[in-house]
């Protein structure tokens, strides 16, 4: 198993984080590692999922094990068939004393296939961190421009 994790902490409402990672339909305009997320964020459901780790482009139909607003969503995608290549995917927020949000995105990697795809597994840390970033700025020009 290998886990990912990359955490930013955001100077903007958890509110306003929320509603930009719940808005989906508009990630192609901001989100640089996951620019199409498709389908009903709810248990049991079925995504469509594109992401760029690097130079390559993937596209998996994961399904949502949970779904807390304001706080969490988590999906588990596999690679062809359970056991090679399984992803369990987790972006959480939690609001902070000052006002702003901590966004954590995670992602646990098990199966066959993990030891042998280091490069694809880089690309994924780097993809989160520059998610991540995307996100906070977002949302900090967006807090800025609602600002009286």
């Amino acid at each position: 198993m290998r886990t990912i994790e990359h955490t930013v902490d955001i100077q903007a409402p958890a509110a306003t984080v929320w509603q930009i990672l719940t808005d989906t339909t508009h990630y192609a305009e901001w989100n640089p590692f996951m620019p199409r997320l498709s389908g009903r964020l709810a248990p049991g459901e079925r995504l469509t999922l594109t992401v760029r780790p690097g130079a390559r482009t993937m596209t998996f139909r994961p399904t949502v094990l949970a779904f807390e607003d304001g706080a969490l969503i988590r999906w588990r995608g596999r690679l062809l068939m359970p056991g090679l290549f399984d992803g369990e995917h987790e972006l959480r927020l939690e609001p902070t004393s000052d006002g702003g949000a901590r966004f954590v995105q995670r992602e646990s990697f098990t199966g066959l296939l993990v030891p042998m795809m280091p490069r694809v597994l880089d690309d994924t840390a780097t993809g989160f961190a520059a998610m991540n970033t995307a996100l906070r700025d977002r949302a900090v020009a967006r807090t800025a421009s609602a600002a009286p």
